[in-house]
């Protein structure tokens, strides 16, 4: 909010690019940014080029009436921004177009035609544009990539992230904290997905209406925003339940679902550029031998990991049975959960210089152990320079964290060369007294989420 009113208030031609993925709020924070202000907005519609024109010239006209001869037919886009470019010309006037990949479906050109009027002319007004879109894929082709038509003409771009954990703690105060930690998990931070669930119901109750309902909204969420992404979403949604179900090298994923590698490489990419799934690599390592995947939105790796595996009980209204066994994975899925709150954890103190180090990049290992002759891993390195890193472990338990979690990253933090070596052990439900008293001897950092 802060960022478009500064461009707003520069009075002069701004070309801004919104982009984030759907339910994040991007449509919310254009109307809150709306207000007050003398604004066309417009949501294109999935139809054809002539109906969204005639669309958005009666949401111009709305606004142009006091100023404006009323006698005017837009059969193009050009006439369209013929009229925005007069109404601009002497006043401040922002145009919003939402859902703009529904516009390029209908026009494949459009992208140009605006960059067009904007060399032309619009530059020489006082119009805000805003272009705002949900499709990732769409957005990168069209407004942001480098051969993008946009490139060079647009002003500002901001993707709107869903709430980081701490951020989702803030607004939705009147959930427990371990509740607030499952619901983060169950919905990635996106904020229409937080408002549904309520704070005087207990989990259980809050996954069954939502997750395990047939009539609830997120009953069918992630398989509608694959089938608006991808031609055929079969093979997709076979790639995410065998990542969600543990499987997370390529090899393993191919087996799962049936696809030879180079055809599963290829649905791993188009998953990764809709930011559904992650490729990562052992910190400081090149090789792309050890290279695994994960369902980046943790939304989606709750729901392909609880709801598919289980539709035929959920159409038969069996959630108790349902409810049994997710209660007892939960554990298991929220230790990937809490892992990701650690890094923002760090994230947020690195920013604001309260780590030892000032951190340059965030990472993970995975490999073997020279040593103990077996393979093991940090789930968290963050380094400043060759001579200073931070190692972290996260242990999601409902009991306290004992000594030998500790002695185990000390121990990996033994394979790295680094000098100065600070150690953050993280745990929700405290520590024993021995971790604490080894923690006091070797300097280690205890954090617990309180």
């Amino acid at each position: 909010m802060a960022k478009l009113n500064r461009l707003y208030e520069s009075g002069r031609f701004e070309c801004v690019i919104l982009h984030g993925r759907r339910r994040v709020g991007k449509t919310a924070l254009l109307c809150e940014f709306l207000k007050r202000k003398k604004a066309i907005y417009f949501a294109a519609q999935e139809t054809c080029s002539r109906e969204n024109i005639k669309t958005l010239a009666h949401a111009i006209d709305s606004l142009g009436r006091d100023t404006m001869p009323a006698s005017w037919d837009a059969k193009e886009y050009d006439d369209i921004f013929d009229r925005v470019y007069n109404l601009a010309r002497a006043e401040r006037i922002t145009l919003i177009i939402d859902d703009y990949q529904f516009l390029v479906q209908g026009s494949k050109d459009i992208s140009g035609l605006i960059c067009a009027q904007i060399a032309e002319k619009l530059q020489y007004s006082r119009l805000m544009l805003i272009i705002c879109g949900s499709s990732e894929p769409v957005m990168e082709k069209e407004t942001l990539g480098f051969s993008s038509p946009f490139h060079g003409h647009r002003t500002a771009q901001i993707m709107l992230q869903p709430f980081t954990f701490f951020e989702a703690r803030q607004y939705y105060s009147s959930f427990s904290l371990y509740d607030i930690t499952l619901l983060y998990g169950m919905t990635g931070g996106v904020p229409k997905y937080l408002d549904l669930m309520s704070a005087d119901l207990p989990i259980e109750d809050n996954i069954r209406r939502n997750f395990l309902s047939t009539s609830s909204f997120l009953f069918e969420e992630p398989a509608n925003i694959l089938r608006r992404e991808v031609r055929d979403p079969t093979y997709y949604n076979a790639v995410l339940r065998a990542i969600a179900a543990g499987c997370d090298k390529n090899s393993e994923i191919s087996a799962a679902v049936d696809l030879d590698t180079a055809a599963c490489t290829a649905y791993l990419k188009n998953l990764i550029s809709l930011h559904i799934v992650s490729k990562h690599t052992p910190i400081a390592e090149k090789s792309g031998k050890k290279t695994i995947y994960e369902v980046a939105d943790s939304m989606f790796r709750f729901w392909y990991r609880y709801v598919p595996p289980n539709i035929s009980l959920i159409r038969s209204s069996m959630t108790s049975r349902i409810w049994r066994s997710i209660a007892q994975d939960i554990p298991l899925f929220m230790g990937s959960v809490f892992h990701d709150i650690c890094r923002q954890w760090l994230h947020m103190r690195n920013t604001a210089n309260r780590l030892p180090i000032k951190v340059v990049e965030f990472g993970r290992w995975w490999g073997f152990d020279p040593i103990r002759k077996e393979p093991t891993s940090v789930p968290i390195i963050a380094y400043a320079d060759d001579d200073n890193a931070i190692f972290g472990d996260c242990i999601w338990s409902d009991e306290p964290v004992n000594s030998q979690s500790l002695e185990m990253l000390i121990l990996n933090s033994r394979l790295f060369s680094f000098r100065n070596k600070h150690i953050y052990l993280f745990s929700p439900s405290g520590f024993t007294n021995e971790c604490t008293e080894l923690a006091k001897k070797t300097g280690a950092n205890l954090v617990v989420f309180e």
